[in-house]
């Protein structure tokens, strides 16, 4: 059994089956390229119905060996689990060597996340005498009023706003859908954009439908959206590393800091488990020293 066939295989099932998005597909396909080069190297290429625990446990050796951090050995792992099982349904091959298989323990990393006066200033930097300012801004706003996935935000839909009801329909991983409240700043932002720099685009006959574009009116790019937000970040100085998800990050930890119910976070950020959600329910730092200094014989 040849790797190029059980890799394409896999790729389809994971596609058509599962219905991941391409990023998703592209994950998981590299890495089982990476067990591939690990296996030409240290195994002339075994074939997959040849694999077998012992190889697997070099595997993670190998990858320890790279400096690959635990967190992407996980992750990588995952991968490897994924396929192998693919390859059992299928009934290529007989037994799962992954079984047995046990990823490096991870500590869970508490995600970054902007104050509110951060995400103020942020927004506030957005130069709207440009053409595309407005819909920067309304980009921003809509990213932390919602708590959207940068994927999602890209693939916002006209027809999946509903500003009479206050909500918008979100297209989430998988295909699955959701309704999420949007703040009225947000709906304000957006409806700037819209009867201003959207109306002056040729917009392409496939993007009639996405809410924002760019100035040759086609869909924008993810790249694009972690670009605009890199540079706001620059100028305004902010000394964090901060990406389109760090938006979303601060949704949910502004929102549970406030008393919200942890199964809405959930219902709202599109989280299959609410196990994904309690990452959310760290206390911020400043509540932490306020309450030792408070009530801590020592302070």
């Amino acid at each position: 059994m040849k790797w190029t066939d059980s890799k394409k295989g896999y790729e389809n099932f994971l596609r058509l089956e599962k219905s991941l998005s391409q990023n998703s597909v592209a994950a998981y396909v590299n890495d089982i390229n990476k067990l591939i080069s690990f296996l030409e190297e240290e195994y002339k290429k075994l074939p997959p119905e040849k694999v077998k625990l012992q190889h697997l446990k070099r595997f993670l050796e190998w990858l320890n060996e790279k400096g690959v951090s635990p967190r992407t050995q996980a992750r990588t792992i995952s991968g490897i689990k994924s396929f192998f099982k693919y390859m059992l349904m299928e009934e290529k091959i007989s037994n799962d060597p992954t079984t047995l298989l046990e990823s490096p323990k991870i500590g869970r990393k508490l995600p970054d996340i902007l104050s509110m006066e951060e995400i103020d200033a942020l927004i506030e930097a957005v130069d709207v005498s440009k053409a595309e300012g407005q819909r920067n801004r309304a980009m921003l706003e809509t990213l932390y009023s919602c708590g959207l996935r940068v994927s999602e935000l890209v693939n916002l839909k006209l027809t999946n706003l509903f500003f009479d009801q206050g909500f918008i329909k979100i297209e989430g991983k998988a295909g699955k859908e959701r309704l999420v409240p949007i703040s009225k700043r947000a709906m304000e932002e957006i409806n700037r954009y819209l009867a201003g720099y959207r109306k002056t685009l040729r917009i392409n006959k496939e993007s009639e439908n996405v809410l924002f574009l760019n100035r040759r009116g086609k869909k924008l790019s993810r790249v694009m959206i972690f670009t605009i937000i890199k540079n706001l970040a620059d100028k305004v100085g902010l000394n964090k590393k901060i990406s389109p998800h760090t938006f979303r990050h601060s949704f949910a930890t502004h929102l549970i800091n406030g008393g919200a119910d942890l199964r809405a976070v959930q219902e709202m950020l599109g989280h299959e488990s609410i196990l994904t959600t309690e990452i959310y329910t760290h206390l911020d730092k400043d509540y932490l020293h306020s309450t030792i200094h408070q009530f801590h014989p020592r302070s």
